[in-house]
C-alpha cells in the first residue's frame, strides 16, 4: 500500500503500540458497506436446535430487491427443527451508526455501553493476521528468461500483518493486497496511509464485476508530505475487488552498454515506424570506421579505441595520461561530458507508468555531447538513468572540520523540452537502499546547472527519471518531449579519475619531497608549496585552499574559529551611534530555543504545525539546533542510521503532527529542513549580503535601542529558492521579558516566511539589552547635615541597560554648614568695623594735634614778619595757658575734619587756617 512499509490504521485502543513504528508505514481503515450471501445448510433430524446453536442470516437479494431471513446452525447436522424462514427487510435497509440490526426481530437497536457500530460498514484495525477476505500476492518486476526463478525470488515479498498495521514490501517485487466485497448498495472505502517515499510506487484501484477498473484519478496515491492522510473512494453496488499495490524500483543490477569501436546504426527501440512504407528512410549501412570521438577527462584511448581510466597519480583531458607535476596531486572524481557510450558505472532502463514493471528497454540514449531520453513504450513511462559511486575520498582538510559535513558534490547540466506536463526527477540513494527524491523539474527548462552536496561517505546512487506525462494511457503522443543531460561531475569520488592536478603541500624526507596535507586553517602557497595560516577572522575555502586569496574575511560582528573553517558570533556585539555606544552580551541566549507556528491543516482537515529550533551564538560556532524525523524505519537494521533522518543547523524546521492526529502518545516529527547553515554577519542594518529583514514585519521598537540582527544562509538550493534559504533573527531589548525571553513570528506570515525562502524571527529578552555604562547613571549630592555630606548614584530613568558596570558606592564627605560660615562672616565684619573705627579715631586725634602745632607755628612766623607793636591791654594773665586762646571758627564732624585736612592747603604749599581774634571776629593770615 505504501512505501517501505505502508501500514493499515490501528484502533484507538491500540495506537500506543505504534509509537516506534517505521517511517514508511501505511495504516488502513476500511469501512465497507456490505452484506454477505449465505445458503442454508441441511442436517439430519436430531434434537430441536436451541437459540445458542444457530444464528440468522439473509439470503441473496432477488431482482425485486427483497430477501429472506433464515436460521443457520453453527455446526451443520448437530440439531434440527430450525425456525422457518421469514421475509427479511428490504435490501436497501440499514441501521445508523451506533446501532445494530437485531436479526431476531429484524429491528435496529442501540449498541451497548462500551461498544460501537459503523452501521453498514466493516472496520479492520487489528492485524495480528490477514483478516478473512484479504489476499496478498507478489510478482517480479523484472522480465527475466526464467519465469520460475522470478516468481521464487518474490515469494516473501508480500504484505505482512504486524499487529497494529500491515506493511508492504521493500524490494523490487510487486506486492498486491486484495479484498473482495459484495455491496447491496453503493458505499465508500476509507483508509489512512503514510507514504513519504516516491521511489516506491503506490496505487489503489477497484475492479467491478467485469474486472474493469473504475475510472478514478485517485488510483495513483500521492506522497504524504505532511503526515498521515486519509483516502476515500466511492464504491458501486455489486461486487468490488479492492487492490493496494506497491512497487519499488532500482537499477543496481543492470549491465552497461558495450563500447562501440565502429560507427553503427540501429533503429531506436521500441521501433514505432515502418521502414517498408512509402517515403520511409532506410537504415544507413553500419561498419564504416570513423575517427573515434574523445574520451572523457581522466580517461585515455587504448589501441582498441576503447577508453580506459588513467592510473592514480596521473591526469588526462581525454587523450593521453600525464603524471602530476611535483608539488601537485590528482583531483579524483568523475567528469562525463562526452557521451559516446554509457559509462561503466551508469545504467539505464524503463519503468512502466501503467503497471510499474521494468521493461527490457533502454531509457536513455547517448548522442555525442549529451545523453537524452528514449521513446519508451508509452508517454507515461519513466525513463531511468542511474550513476553509482562506491564511496568518496575527501581532502584531509575537509575531514578535520567537524562542522563541515560536505564530503563531495555532484553537479550536472540538463535541459528539458516538453509540450505537456513532463517531469524530471533527481533522486539519491545510499548503500543500495531506496532512492529518495531530492528535486523535481516540471515542464520545459532551459539549459541549467544543479549541484547537490553529499554529506555521507557511503556507496551512493544518483538517479534521473523522466516522465513525459502523468496521464495513465497507452500509446505515444509526445515522443518529441525529451530530457537532455550534457555533463555530470562528481568530486572526491573513490576509484575516480583526475582531469587535472591541484597543488599540494610538500613534505621533505630522505627520499625526496612528497605531497602532504596542510593543517586545518592553512592555505598552500603555489610557488613554494608551503603551508601558511590564514589571518585572524578569516575562513579558508575548503575546496580551493591555494594562495592568500583563499582566506575570506568574516562578516560584521563575527570572527573565525580556531581552524578557520567557519565564522561565528561569541555572543558579544558593539555598535556606536551619534549619541552613545551600545555594548551587548548575549551569553544568556546561547542555548537552543524552540518555537511552534500556528496550526495548519491538510486538504483532509488534519492538523499539523511547523516547529522551529534556533541556536543564536556562542559554542565556538557549533550548530546546536537539531530537527529529526522520529518515525523509525523497520527496514533499517538495528544500530544503523537511516538516510537523512535528522539535520543539524543554526536554525531548522520540522513538521509536527500532534498525538490526537497520529494516535501516538507523543507527536510525530518529520520532514526536517535546514534554514541556517552559515552565519553571514551581525549588524543593526536591515540588509546584509542581499538578505533583508523588513522592520515592518514586527511591532516597532519603542525604547530607541536598535535591534541587533543575525543574518544566516542555508546550503539547500531548491527550485523555488534558487539562492538558497535565508534566515534573520532580530534580537530586541525588552526588560519585561525575563530570562531567555520569547520568540515570535511575523504577524502577516504565521509560518515564519512569506515566500517560502526567507524566514524571519523576533527574539525579545532582557538579555538583549545593552550593557550598562557610566553614561547610564548620575550622581545626587545631599545637603550638609551635621558636618556630613552624602553623594548617591542612581540609574537614569527609564533604565535601558542590564548588567555591565555597577553603580558606584555612596560617597560620604565632611562639610561645613552655612551657619558656621555666617558666624565667621559676622565676626570678621565686626572685627573689621572695630579696627576701622579705632584707626579712624587714632588718626583723627593725631591730626588734631598736628593741626594745632602747625597753626601755632604759622602764627609765630606771622608775628615776626610784621613786627606788630605789643598790645597795651592784651596780655596773658597769670594762670592762663596760651593754648587756650586758639579757638576754631567752627566745629566740624569727624568726616568733615578729614576732608578739610586734605583740602586747606594752597597751591604754594601753605594751609589756610581760620583764626579767631580776641574780639571774636575771624581773621585769616597767610
Amino acid at each position: 500500500m505504501a512505501e517501505p512499509g505502508h501500514s493499515l490504521h490501528p484502533s484507538a485502543r491500540r495506537r500506543g503500540r505504534t509509537e516506534s513504528r517505521t517511517l514508511r508505514l501505511l495504516r488502513l481503515l476500511l469501512w465497507v458497506g456490505t452484506t454477505f450471501q449465505v445458503t442454508q445448510g441441511a442436517g439430519p433430524e436430531l434434537h430441536a436446535c436451541k437459540e445458542s446453536e444457530y444464528h440468522y442470516e439473509y439470503t441473496a437479494c432477488d431482482s425485486l430487491g427483497s430477501r429472506w431471513r433464515v436460521a443457520v446452525p453453527h455446526t451443520p447436522g448437530l440439531c434440527t427443527s430450525l425456525p422457518d424462514p421469514v421475509k427479511g427487510t428490504e435490501c436497501s435497509f440499514s441501521c445508523k451508526a451506533g446501532e445494530f440490526l437485531d436479526m431476531k426481530d429484524q429491528s435496529c437497536k442501540p449498541c451497548a455501553e462500551g461498544r460501537y457500530s459503523l452501521g453498514t460498514g466493516i472496520r479492520f484495525d487489528e492485524w495480528d493476521g490477514l483478516p478473512h477476505g484479504f489476499a496478498s500476492l507478489s510478482t517480479n518486476l523484472e522480465i527475466e528468461d526464467s519465469t520460475t526463478d522470478s516468481t521464487e525470488n518474490c515469494t516473501s515479498s508480500k504484505w505482512v500483518p504486524l499487529g497494529d498495521y500491515i506493511s508492504s514490501n521493500t524490494d523490487e517485487c510487486t506486492a498486491t493486497l486484495m479484498y473482495a466485497v459484495n455491496l447491496k448498495q453503493s458505499g465508500t472505502v476509507n483508509f489512512e496511509y503514510y507514504y513519504p517515499d516516491s521511489s516506491i510506487i503506490f496505487e489503489f484501484f477497484v475492479q467491478n464485476d467485469q474486472c474493469q477498473p473504475n475510472a478514478d484519478d485517485s488510483r495513483w496515491m500521492k506522497t504524504t508530505e505532511k503526515g498521515w492522510e486519509f483516502h476515500s473512494v466511492e464504491l458501486n453496488r455489486g461486487n468490488n475487488v479492492l487492490y493496494w499495490r506497491t512497487t519499488a524500483f532500482s537499477v543496481w543490477s543492470k549491465v552497461s552498454k558495450p563500447v562501440l569501436t565502429q560507427l553503427m546504426y540501429k533503429w531506436a527501440q521500441p521501433k514505432i515506424c515502418g521502414e517498408d512504407l512509402e517515403g520511409a528512410v532506410k537504415l544507413p549501412a553500419s561498419g564504416v570506421k570513423t575517427r573515434c570521438p574523445p574520451c572523457n577527462p581522466g580517461f585515455f584511448k587504448t589501441n582498441s579505441s576503447t577508453c580506459e581510466p588513467c592510473p592514480y597519480g596521473s591526469y588526462s583531458n581525454g587523450s593521453d595520461c600525464s603524471h602530476c607535476p611535483a608539488g601537485t596531486e590528482p583531483a579524483v572524481g568523475f567528469e562525463y561530458k562526452w557521451w559516446n557510450t554509457l559509462p561503466t558505472n551508469m545504467e539505464t532502463t524503463v519503468l512502466s507508468g501503467i503497471n510499474f514493471e521494468y521493461k527490457g528497454m533502454t531509457g536513455w540514449e547517448v548522442a555525442g555531447d549529451h545523453i537524452y531520453t528514449a521513446v519508451g513504450a508509452s508517454d507515461n513511462d519513466f525513463m531511468i538513468l542511474t550513476l553509482v559511486v562506491p564511496g568518496f575520498r575527501p581532502p584531509q582538510s575537509m575531514m578535520a572540520d567537524t562542522e563541515n559535513k560536505e564530503v563531495a558534490r555532484i553537479t550536472f547540466v540538463f535541459e528539458t523540452i516538453c509540450s505537456v506536463n513532463c517531469e524530471l526527477y533527481f533522486m539519491v540513494g545510499m548503500n543500495s537502499r531506496t532512492n529518495s527524491p531530492v528535486e523535481t523539474w516540471r515542464g520545459s527548462r532551459g539549459k541549467q546547472s544543479y549541484t547537490y552536496i553529499i554529506e555521507e561517505n557511503a556507496t551512493m546512487s544518483f538517479t534521473w527519471a523522466f516522465q513525459r506525462t502523468s496521464f495513465h494511457e497507452t500509446g505515444r503522443k509526445y515522443t518529441n518531449d525529451i530530457a537532455k543531460i550534457y555533463s555530470i561531475n562528481v568530486t572526491n569520488a573513490m576509484d575516480g579519475v583526475a582531469s587535472y592536478c591541484r597543488p599540494c603541500a610538500l613534505e621533505t624526507s630522505d627520499i625526496g619531497s612528497s605531497c602532504t596535507s596542510c593543517p586545518a586553517g592553512y592555505y598552500i602557497d603555489r610557488d613554494s608549496g608551503t603551508c601558511h595560516s590564514c589571518p585572524p577572522n578569516t575562513i579558508l575555502k575548503a575546496h580551493q585552499p591555494y594562495g592568500a586569496q583563499a582566506c575570506m574575511t568574516c562578516g560584521p560582528g563575527t570572527k573565525s574559529n580556531k581552524i578557520h573553517s567557519l565564522c561565528y558570533n561569541d555572543c558579544t556585539f558593539s555598535v556606536s551611534t551619534p549619541t552613545r555606544t551600545f555594548d551587548y552580551n548575549f551569553l544568556a541566549l546561547e542555548n537552543t530555543v524552540s518555537l511552534a507556528g500556528g496550526p495548519s491543516f491538510t486538504s483532509k482537515g488534519l492538523k499539523y504545525f511547523h516547529h522551529f529550533t534556533l541556536s543564536l551564538c556562542g559554542n565556538q560556532g557549533k550548530k546546536m539546533s537539531v530537527c529529526t524525523d522520529n518515525v523509525t524505519d523497520l527496514r533499517t537494521p538495528e544500530g544503523e542510521s537511516g538516510f537523512s533522518k535528522s539535520i543539524t543547523a543554526y536554525v531548522c524546521q520540522a513538521v509536527i503532527i500532534p498525538p490526537e492526529v497520529t494516535g501516538y502518545k507523543a507527536g510525530v516529527s518529520s520532514q526536517p529542513v535546514s534554514l541556517a547553515d552559515r552565519l553571514i554577519g551581525v549588524t543593526t542594518d536591515m540588509t546584509l549580503d542581499g538578505i533583508t529583514s523588513p522592520a515592518e514585519l514586527f511591532h516597532p521598537e519603542p525604547l530607541g535601542i536598535p535591534d541587533v540582527i543575525f543574518f544566516y544562509r542555508s546550503n539547500d538550493v531548491t527550485q523555488s529558492c534558487s539562492s538558497g534559504r535565508s534566515t534573520t533573527i532580530r534580537v530586541r531589548c525588552n526588560l519585561l521579558k525575563r530570562g531567555p525571553g520569547s520568540l515570535s513570528l511575523p504577524s502577516t506570515c504565521s509560518d515564519g516566511t512569506c515566500d517560502g525562502c526567507n524566514f524571519h524571527f523576533l527574539w525579545e529578552s532582557e538579555a538583549a539589552c545593552p550593557l550598562c555604562l557610566a553614561a547610564d547613571y548620575h550622581a545626587i549630592v545631599s545637603s550638609c547635615v551635621a558636618g556630613i555630606q552624602k553623594t548617591t548614584y542612581v540609574w537614569r530613568e527609564p533604565k535601558l541597560c542590564l548588567n555591565g558596570i555597577s553603580l558606584p558606592e555612596q560617597r560620604v564627605t565632611i562639610c561645613k554648614t552655612i551657619d558656621f560660615w555666617l558666624k565667621v562672616g559676622i565676626s570678621a565684619g565686626t572685627c573689621t568695623a572695630i579696627l576701622l573705627t579705632v584707626l579712624t579715631c587714632y588718626f583723627w586725634k593725631k591730626n588734631q594735634k598736628l593741626e594745632y602745632k602747625y597753626s601755632k607755628l604759622v602764627m609765630n612766623a606771622t608775628l615776626k614778619d610784621c613786627d606788630l607793636p605789643a598790645a597795651d591791654s592784651c596780655a596773658i594773665m597769670e594762670g592762663e595757658d596760651v593754648e587756650d586762646d586758639l579757638i576754631f571758627t567752627s566745629r566740624q564732624s569727624l568726616f568733615g575734619t578729614i576732608i578739610s585736612f586734605t583740602t586747606k592747603r594752597t597751591p604754594d604749599g601753605f594751609d589756610l587756617v581760620p583764626l579767631k581774634t580776641s574780639s571774636g571776629g575771624p581773621d585769616v593770615g597767610m
